[in-house]
């Protein structure tokens, strides 16, 4: 913290343009580059002030920890207990520092968030005889995220009780919004489905996931941003009618267009539904960059236009919208529909600004 702002650094771009441009022969010269640097680096680690530790002259255990794991350490109060504590923040790993630590104490503890990949670093460093602890040992778990309890009681610290809930607690599961368009449009998709035997939806990234869960347990899959489209298209090559992607405004101008031009290219018999909901509402109800657009996209990428429909999904439009759904499946090739209606969030939100204002 500065009690003045620090000045911007100037624009200061790399000329040379064999460090950007990576042909190969420019490429193994930069990896030669990136070797050459790791003394400098590692010396840079060991010399670092956001490698801290805090110390103590001898300990049975010493603590490793990096990143909020830390937080969770000095929690409880290691200082007190003389314990040495070894804050690791600049990679790659300062081993010097390490083996300084480990040499006073009988033994390290790794704490880390995620996977254990410094246990793991450390565990090659000081070898099989020196005794390093962690998530991969169990005296942290190994799966989920890490506690001030769960580090205390790997510190040999009692931690204060536990309470579990009552069971008469409801259960409150995540679900789509009273409301919500995209309940009517797996409302209609589960019915049409029903007709076929062996009917894949691919769902996708966004609050349209909720559709996997009851009461509509409407998608198949649900893996990357995108993916729902080109899965459909892998799915329908491999033989599966009908194969039916479910991709969300925003998520498909962020990455489902590519797998639409490579729907349309194959001529994949594939039906899209591209749930239009006029925002980015998972992350706030940002502005989607195809609002408007998304007719003319699909046209672009070489759907033909007689099989873009778009339908407003309301219960009052639900034979509608099954018979639209139906005529697509049965459409040997790619076809997109539209389901249309703003988020039931955002639109709440502008009615409450509007009776603010009026």
């Amino acid at each position: 913290m500065t009690s003045t702002p620090i000045p911007q650094n100037k624009l200061n771009p790399d000329s040379e343009r064999t460090h950007w441009v990576l042909l190969p022969g420019n490429a193994r010269r930069q990896y030669a580059s990136l070797v050459e640097k790791q003394a400098q680096l590692l010396s840079s680690s060991e010399a670092s002030p956001y490698n801290k530790l805090h110390d103590v002259e001898s300990a049975k255990v010493g603590v490793v920890a990096c990143g909020i794991a830390y937080n969770y350490v000095m929690e409880n109060c290691p200082a007190k207990l003389g314990i040495p504590v070894l804050k690791v923040s600049q990679y790659p790993l300062p081993e010097a520092a390490i083996k300084a630590l480990a040499a006073k104490c009988d033994a390290l503890l790794v704490a880390e968030d995620g996977q254990p990949v410094v246990e793991e670093q450390i565990k090659a460093l000081l070898g099989a005889d020196y005794t390093v602890r962690g998530r991969l040992t169990g005296d942290l778990p190994r799966m989920g995220e890490l506690t001030p309890d769960s580090v205390g009681a790997a510190l040999g610290i009692t931690t204060y009780q536990s309470f579990s809930a009552a069971e008469n607690v409801v259960p409150r599961p995540p679900a789509l919004c009273q409301g919500c368009g995209h309940r009517d449009v797996y409302d209609a998709l589960n019915r049409v489905a029903g007709e076929y035997a062996d009917a894949r939806i691919f769902g996708d990234i966004g609050c349209y996931t909720l559709g996997a869960l009851p009461p509509f347990r409407a998608i198949d899959s649900c893996v990357d941003m995108g993916a729902s489209i080109t899965m459909a298209k892998g799915a329908a090559d491999a033989g599966v009618h009908p194969a039916i992607a479910v991709i969300g405004d925003s998520t498909f101008t962020h990455s489902g267009m590519t797998g639409l031009l490579d729907a349309v290219n194959d001529n994949a018999r594939i039906t899209i539904i591209i749930s239009d909901n006029l925002t980015t509402a998972m992350t706030g109800g940002q502005d989607s960059a195809g609002t408007n657009k998304f007719e003319a996209i699909c046209l672009g990428l070489g759907v033909d236009p007689e099989h873009v429909k778009v339908v407003v999904p309301l219960p009052k439009n639900m034979e509608e919208i099954t018979r639209i759904i139906r005529e697509e499946i049965e459409y040997d090739g790619v076809s997109v529909i539209i389901p249309r209606r703003e988020c039931i969030q955002t639109l709440n939100r502008k009615l409450r600004k509007k009776r603010a204002q009026e």
